[in-house]
């Protein structure tokens, strides 16, 4: 990067400004959050920075959190307009994030140029107003050093920043602040053109101006939509109108305004003309979710109860939800792939089909004559809605998905026209958007004419092109040994939730074996699925094995795993995790008998076997404590009580982190593990963290022992327990689980002080484990669970 971004400042300390100003804390940028002085401030300093301060308040309150940890607002300095305009000169980016009016803009930037120090760079965060109308009375050298960069909300968790760039950007700054929100904010960044609304919001909300067109044509209720156009399509729960809902009807009526004003040479400019119904729910003051009544409302039912109430489209009255059912919603809920998932609901015959078909038909069509008017290529458009809107796949990827030629030939035969480079394509032989070579490269088609390979930025590895490049090592149904090159070997986890089993606890003793062999330097544990690193252990055989009595087959395989995980922890080469998502139970475990974790940053990792009645098995336990205490020089008479109950608390109440750096506060993280805030470049950096490590030379290191508490330390924990159990919290059958644990992690019967090995642990770990599986209320916890997904109270 030619710019070097060392601090920044946010303008504009709203949802918006705030959730900016945090996710910069997330990654270690020390911000400036400024906004106005209220009128009544006075002199006092902090009544003068109130709304910046109120910001950085709700950055640290507002659910889903913000911020990766609570600490992290120290990185965010709330200031004002009129005191702390030299601070702007400390800035290498400043953001501009206030209310979407020209006008107002215009007065901020002519405050930033008054202040900022020459070079540095200026953007907004508009979703709306023209790049050209905002540059309009700016020097000729901000205006150089200005672009749009549009995030969503919220910023932490939504991928996508849209960059818009204007014809006096510098190049150098667009790819500064591209490289920058990449690597250092975890973005999926995506260039559009200075059009109205971008990318994602142009086609998101065609998609959805679209489905309420079709959907009051045709007398569908808001449950039958949402569940058409929710999971069943691979898209979020929230769909369609739990989506209005959350952002705000009144924000919609503000992009919908907007597309309707500005896009005066749309053919299909009409459709953003906000439904009547809308207008009226608008009128009435029921915005959505931060009214508490939109398409749905939140009540008091019976018993208390909270209920959700689902609005009749007609009368515009509330009536208790229903649910909607129909063949190809049930065809696609049972599909695993989306393309089966899409198929079923597209080419269905029922009513719920029919309406997919029709939006769907629209979206492809308008995506496809918006192009290259809002972006580029097909690539820009599907990452925009993949990221910006959760879709699970964009929409030139949907029209592959259910088939480009079949699809057209369906459009033609309703009077639908196409786009003719579309059906110039087909005329090529080339049946869909993107294909994959032999050489394992993937090519989109390109508006005009011929295929073009999708760009991969360095420092991204995708398995699926290693993979597709023949670097396939072994592979079984469950899992798979990849070469990633330069002496490193990758384990792919791809069962169901990738949960551990007997295939791949064997594929995995396969890559220490191959590492004994000096065929390779390094192993790298790592998949690609956006959900889960891998949630546990199959606890369905656990449960069979149980039932059966195979009390011999149990112990035998959880001390194998107990040994696989400790051979490689201390193997003599390095073995490196990359976990992110759901890492649970069996995952951590994995994870933390590692030489180090290349982690993503939204990390959702706990050791929860307590909810199956179980406690952790194959060294969860033993290396929580060893994590705790380890460090701590043996020849120190210290107090490991503290650190025993802490491990209690996080394990016995199946504590999950809310992101990587909170799994780090838990232990289940190293204070030096890695982070990395973009899903695409985990794996790569993973690598790279495991050629650091063959690079200097690494060394296992020591097995460790822990000096604990015994018998006397599990009386803390089991007084805790009994006054737990008296205020009604947990149950019998928790207590007894809680006392198993507590047991294993003060190191069984033992004086006080007694130093124990890793394996003394591993022993009483595996021990504690068989006796609570063979217990019925555990057993019952256990099917429960398989059969809901959902841990058992009883």
């Amino acid at each position: 990067m030619s710019h070097r971004i060392r601090r920044v400042a946010v303008l504009g300390a709203g949802v918006m400004g705030s959730g900016i100003a945090a996710h910069l804390a997330n990654a270690g940028i020390p911000t400036y959050l400024f906004d106005m002085v209220p009128r009544d401030a006075g002199e006092d300093p902090k009544a003068r920075s109130a709304y910046a301060i109120k910001g950085v308040q709700t950055a640290v309150k507002i659910k889903p959190a913000a911020l990766f940890r609570k600490d992290d607002a120290a990185l965010i300095t709330p200031c004002n307009y009129d005191d702390h305009g030299d601070k702007l000169a400390e800035c290498d980016w400043i953001v501009e994030v206030v209310v979407e009016r020209l006008d107002i803009k215009q007065k901020v930037f002519q405050w930033v140029a008054d202040n900022r120090k020459e070079g540095s760079i200026v953007s907004s965060n508009t979703s709306g107003i023209k790049l050209v109308d905002m540059t309009e009375k700016m020097s000729d050298e901000m205006t150089k050093n200005f672009l749009v960069t549009h995030f969503f909300n919220p910023v932490r968790y939504m991928r996508l920043l849209e960059i818009v760039t204007g014809p006096e950007t510098d190049p150098e700054v667009a790819a500064t602040m591209a490289t920058f929100c990449d690597r250092v904010l975890g973005k999926g960044v995506v260039f559009g053109k200075d059009t109205p609304n971008f990318i994602a919001n142009r086609i998101g909300t065609y998609g959805m101006a679209s489905t309420f067109k079709h959907a009051l044509a045709a007398g569908m209720t808001v449950e039958t939509v949402d569940a058409i156009f929710g999971p069943s399509m691979g898209r979020p729960s929230s769909a369609v109108f739990r989506t209005a809902d959350i952002v705000g009807l009144d924000t919609l009526q503000h992009v919908f305004s907007n597309l309707h004003e500005y896009l005066v040479d749309d053919d299909e400019r009409d459709i953003f003309e906000l439904p009547n119904a809308v207008a009226k729910l608008i009128e009435d003051g029921r915005t959505g979710q931060k009214t508490g009544a939109g398409f749905y409302k939140k009540v008091k039912g019976k018993g208390g109860k909270s209920e959700i109430l689902a609005l009749d489209l007609e009368t515009l009255e509330y009536r208790p939800k229903e649910k909607p059912r129909f063949p190809c919603t049930g065809k696609a809920r049972k599909a695993e792939k989306i393309a089966d998932k899409l198929q079923a609901m597209v080419y269905g015959d029922d009513e719920a089909a029919k309406l997919a078909w029709t939006v769907t038909a629209d979206t492809l069509i308008y995506s496809a004559k918006r192009v290259p008017e809002i972006a580029d290529d097909v690539v820009a458009v599907d990452n925009a809605l993949k990221w910006g809107f959760g879709w699970g796949t964009g929409p030139f990827e949907t029209w592959d998905a259910i088939g480009v030629a079949k699809s057209v030939e369906k459009m033609k035969a309703e009077g639908r026209e196409v786009p003719s480079w579309v059906t110039d394509m087909l005329a090529t032989g080339r049946e869909s958007f993107y294909q994959r070579g032999d050489d394992g490269v993937v090519s989109f088609w390109n508006r005009d004419g011929g295929s073009k390979p999708v760009d991969v930025p360095a420092g991204v590895l995708f398995l699926q092109d290693k993979v597709s490049a023949g670097k396939v090592v072994d592979r079984n149904p469950s899992s798979s040994l990849i070469d990633l090159g330069d002496g490193v070997l990758g384990l792919e986890f791809h069962s169901k939730m990738n949960a551990l089993d007997e295939l791949i606890i064997a594929q995995y003793a396969d890559a220490l074996d191959r590492l004994d062999n000096d065929e390779f330097d390094a192993l790298v544990i790592a998949n690609q699925d956006p959900k889960a690193f891998c949630a546990g252990a199959n606890v369905l055989m656990i449960l069979m094995q149980a039932m059966q009595g195979q009390w011999t087959e149990m112990e035998a395989g959880i001390n194998t795993l107990q040994q696989l995980l400790m051979r490689a922890k201390y193997h003599r080469k390095p073995v490196v995790a990359a976990p992110h998502g759901l890492t649970l139970g069996g995952g951590v475990e994995v994870s933390m008998h590692t030489a180090a974790t290349q982690a993503g940053s939204e990390l959702y990792m706990g050791l929860v076997e307590v909810g199956v009645g179980l406690i952790p098995g194959a060294g969860g336990c033993k290396e929580t404590i060893v994590r705790y205490l380890g460090d701590v020089p043996q020849n120190i008479d210290y107090d490991p009580n503290p650190y025993v109950m802490k491990a209690f608390e996080h394990i016995g109440m199946a504590g999950v982190s809310k992101s990587a750096e909170e799994a780090r506060l838990m232990g289940y993280l190293r204070p030096t593990d890695r982070l990395t805030l973009n899903p695409d470049r985990l794996v790569a950096d993973a690598k790279q963290l495991a050629l650091g490590l063959v690079a200097g030379g690494y060394k296992a290191p020591r097995q460790r022992t822990v000096k604990l508490p015994g018998s006397t330390g599990r009386a803390a924990i089991e007084l805790f327990l009994y006054q737990m159990h008296e205020g009604g919290f947990p149950t019998d059958h928790d207590v007894t689980v809680g006392k198993k644990l507590a047991h294993v992690l003060t190191g069984g019967d033992i004086p006080w002080g007694t130093s124990l090995t890793e394996q003394d642990l591993l022993d009483l770990e595996r021990e504690t484990f068989l006796s609570l599986a063979g217990t019925p209320e555990s057993q019952a916890r256990m099917q429960h669970m398989l059969q809901t997904g959902k841990p058992l109270r009883n």
